[in-house]
């Protein structure tokens, strides 16, 4: 297997189209961890922080290999490392497809291995995939990620899909060579038993439109597209029976042995949890036809229920409402529905944005510090009712590029000065951080950046 060093899938449509974004300039290295090593881990050691989320890139780490010098370790800081964040290599999205193809399956547990070999030394707890479901639907279905693939007559980038089937297709793929990677993994790399391994889902929480039989249903069917869609397999071996029953034969079929290396293949589990909405039901007699994946589940996702309020207050990002008590409830659909397993609340936050008439001084995110506070206590509601949370990491250590947004939309508790040689400055949300983490405490906390960086721990 051949493939091209630094190119990644998404990184080439970032940084090659000039008005990809909405803020015009393209992905560059002023935030890139390599390179401000030393600043990022002062950052996280300032913050009190204990643990850091990251992932390996796979374009760069293959053919070629460095020696790694376990600098994050070396402060003290646990590594959190995620295999795959959406970065596909572009060499193999043009050799067969991507995740289209079933060849992805053997390439990825073969760079899986060569991660597992070389660092597995350092890093104890891994995560084969960062969210699939939105990967699957915004790549294959709608088109607005790379590769930008939907049905022809809809626009995106690349309008020769199918939006009702490559979605599935894609993610029936990842399913399986998570499964490799994990079997790989307990079989020749944790014969100690002292390494975990899981998958880390990005989840919504749902709401009944209004207090029906049909929106409730419609709130169930809403948590399998969304949740149960990759829990349901690496849990019980197979997709929700709601999907099964309305998706029919787009929706690929394992095998008995398939199921067998998926049922309970995660020895954690990550939940990317920003948000909620209610869920309306649709009739499935009626005149409406799913266009894309997304519309199987025969429900639509409101952001204002029956009588008109929003579901939480709107932060400055468009689509992120607060709702801490989603948080709770998915964290108690976990203990209740599939058996208690450990659980790290891989990323949560909100976007500091340019448009906020509000937002005068950067470092003074007191937007962010309330919605983390709140979701830091719905993580502790649901810890008080048994659900078993083993950490939070907060989306993100530093103001990155967005995949969506570029440099308008900034997640990060740590400011970048790009006047002032793209110095690092701890945010009011940093500094908080700072107290809270000194104080010797059941709860804790710690960070993490797109694609390379995540840090927020919670001990229990």
């Amino acid at each position: 297997m051949k493939m091209a060093r630094g190119q990644a899938l998404g990184t080439t449509s970032a940084t090659h189209i000039l008005s990809a974004y909405p803020t015009g300039p393209m992905g560059t290295l002023r935030q890139t961890p390599t390179i401000y090593m030393k600043e990022d881990v002062k950052a996280l050691k300032d913050m009190g922080m204990k643990v850091y989320r990251f992932s390996i890139a796979w374009s760069r780490i293959l053919p070629g290999l460095s020696d790694g010098t376990g600098k994050v370790n070396q402060a003290d800081i646990v590594p959190y490392v995620t295999i795959w964040h959406w970065d596909t290599p572009q060499a193999l999205e043009d050799k067969y497809g991507g995740f289209l193809n079933r060849q992805i399956v053997d390439d990825y547990k073969q760079f899986a291995e060569v991660c597992f070999k070389n660092f597995g030394d350092r890093v104890k707890n891994w995560f084969t995939f960062n969210e699939p479901h939105t990967y699957c639907c915004f790549s294959y279905g709608e088109g607005i990620h790379a590769p930008g693939r939907c049905s022809p007559g809809m626009d995106c980038a690349v309008p020769k899909g199918d939006s009702l089937r490559e979605p599935y297709t894609a993610g029936h793929h990842i399913l399986l060579a998570h499964a490799e990677a994990v079997e790989l993994f307990k079989a020749c790399y944790n014969k100690h038993g002292d390494s975990k391994i899981g998958m880390a889902f990005d989840v919504m929480g749902y709401e009944p439109f209004q207090d029906s039989f049909l929106d409730d249903q419609a709130r169930e069917r809403s948590i399998d597209y969304n949740l149960g869609w990759f829990l349901e397999p690496v849990v019980r071996g197979d997709y929700p029976f709601s999907m099964r029953s309305l998706i029919g034969d787009r929706l690929p079929k394992f095998t008995k042995e398939e199921q067998e290396k998926l049922a309970s293949s995660c020895d954690i589990m990550g939940l990317n949890y920003y948000t909620s909405r209610f869920s309306k039901h649709i009739d499935i007699s009626s005149d409406f036809t799913p266009k894309l994946n997304t519309d199987d589940a025969y429900a639509s996702s409101e952001t204002k229920g029956s009588d008109g309020n929003d579901i939480g207050p709107i932060t400055g990002t468009y689509w992120i409402y607060m709702y801490p008590k989603g948080l709770t409830d998915l964290l108690l659909i976990m203990k209740e529905k599939y058996g208690n397993p450990p659980i790290f609340i891989t990323e949560n936050g909100i976007a500091d944005v340019d448009s906020d008439p509000t937002m005068t001084d950067p470092l003074d995110d007191w937007k962010r510090l309330d919605y983390l506070q709140r979701h830091i206590s719905a993580v502790k509601d649901a810890i008080d009712q048994g659900a078993d949370v083993r950490g939070h990491f907060t989306w993100g250590l530093i103001d990155n590029f967005e995949w969506s947004l570029g440099y308008s939309s900034r997640f990060g508790l740590v400011y970048i000065d790009k006047k002032d040689g793209n110095k690092r400055k701890l945010k009011k949300s940093a500094k908080w951080f700072a107290k809270f983490n000194s104080v010797p405490k059941r709860l804790l906390k710690t960070t993490n950046n797109n694609a390379t960086v995540t840090v927020t721990s919670v001990s229990v």
